[in-house]
C-alpha cells in the first residue's frame, strides 16, 4: 500500500527543498496560492518565513488548516 505521505520538492528563493505532506495538504496548499494569485514556491517561501519551531511540513499543514478554518468561521 502506498504511502499516504508525499516527498515533493520545491523551490524557494532559488534553493531547491522537499517537504513531506499527505495530498489534502498539498492540494489545499496550491489552492491558497491560486487564490491569492501567488506562485506555490512564494506561498511556501512566506510560511518558511514565518515559521517559529516546527519543521516546513509541519508549519505548512497548520499554515492550511488555520486558513481553512479561518474561512469557514468566516462564512458561518
Amino acid at each position: 500500500m502506498p504511502s499516504a505521505v508525499i516527498k515533493r520538492s520545491v523551490v524557494i528563493d532559488g534553493h531547491k527543498t522537499s517537504v513531506t505532506l499527505e495530498d489534502p495538504f498539498w492540494t489545499g496548499l496550491k489552492e491558497i496560492a491560486q487564490n491569492s494569485n501567488l506562485t506555490l514556491s512564494s506561498l511556501v517561501g512566506q510560511v518558511e518565513a514565518t515559521r517559529v519551531d516546527a519543521n516546513l511540513s509541519s508549519a505548512l499543514r497548520m499554515f492550511v488548516f488555520q486558513h481553512f478554518r479561518r474561512e469557514q468561521s468566516a462564512n458561518l
